[in-house]
């Protein structure tokens, strides 16, 4: 019986379970249906303080570079959420156009107004998830970040949540009495997904689960569903974590090499490894891959 007792404990001991924190992309003060901009700020802060944790805000400068926008990351501040940098003009790198020079002075412009605050946190997420389209876009960046002092604010798990926000918004702004609830049973749905296919991706590739980014926006969606969707991960097992936690974890100091550059760090590991590159879809995501189900389910 002894021996049983403590075969068990070392089997459940071995079991931990997949964890997961909230990074959220794109702070904005303009109004929205339902809630203005700061009721908006307000609904998604209360999710994480019901949850206990803490998360990442990724600020894209031009977004927030007015008193409203300032007060907005003063609340997230005072709250010890990271304050992290997502470039000033929200730039596509790999934009013919667009050279090194003026997307590495775009991703300094944005620091004077974040670095001021305590939880100032040196990430770098590349807007879109693109990090170039050529080895000298790329690799130039890279050096440039680690010059500043920067690491990668990687998504581990990556989604479509601004996609079904739009969606939503549109119907919103023709009916205000709009029933919401497919919107959040599509959106959890979706999630649900996403999270899994990255979290059995990740242990295909690396061999192990990591601690996971989950990508979010700051909008209306999360407004409305940021607490169900945590306490749905609580639900099925998953452990909520603070994103300091989560990017501890060394996947986060990679650097695949490939190209187009980007996506999430797990799908890029995957491409670079290229056991899994012919199952991959590039882009790994985006708002036509869920457009039929939305038109069949009329969202």
């Amino acid at each position: 019986m002894k021996v049983w007792v403590l075969l068990t404990a070392i089997a459940l001991g071995s079991v931990r379970a997949a964890e997961i924190s909230f990074t959220v992309d794109d702070p904005d003060v303009t109004a929205s249906p339902l809630f203005s901009a700061r009721e908006r700020n307000a609904k998604i802060l209360e999710a994480f303080d019901k949850h206990g944790i803490t998360g990442a805000l990724f600020v894209c400068g031009k977004r927030v570079d007015n008193s409203e926008g300032k007060a907005l990351l003063a609340a997230w501040d005072a709250r010890n959420h990271q304050i992290a940098n997502h470039s000033y003009s929200h730039y596509y790198y790999p934009a013919k156009r667009m050279t090194l020079e003026t997307y590495r002075e775009d991703f300094l412009k944005v620091e004077p107004l974040i670095s001021p605050l305590k939880n100032f946190a040196k990430l770098f997420r590349f807007p879109y998830l693109k990090e170039g389209d050529s080895a000298e876009k790329r690799d130039g960046m890279r050096a440039s970040l680690e010059k500043n002092g920067y690491a990668q604010g990687y998504v581990t798990i990556d989604a479509s949540d601004w996609y079904i926000d739009e969606r939503l918004i549109s119907k919103l702004k023709t009916n205000k009495n709009l029933d919401l609830t497919p919107y959040r049973d599509y959106y959890l749905a979706h999630m649900w997904d996403r999270a899994n296919y990255y979290n059995e991706l990740s242990k295909k590739v690396l061999g192990r689960e990591v601690k996971h980014t989950l990508l979010l926006h700051h909008n209306v969606l999360n407004a409305l569903f940021l607490d169900d969707l945590m306490a749905m991960f609580k639900q099925k097992g998953w452990r909520l974590i603070s994103s300091k936690d989560a990017f501890t974890d060394p996947v986060f100091k990679l650097q695949p090499i490939i190209l187009p550059a980007g996506e999430s760090i797990i799908w890029a590991a995957a491409k670079e490894g290229l056991t899994h590159a012919g199952a991959l879809r590039y882009p790994a995501e985006d708002g036509p891959y869920e457009k039929d189900r939305m038109d069949a389910l009329g969202l």
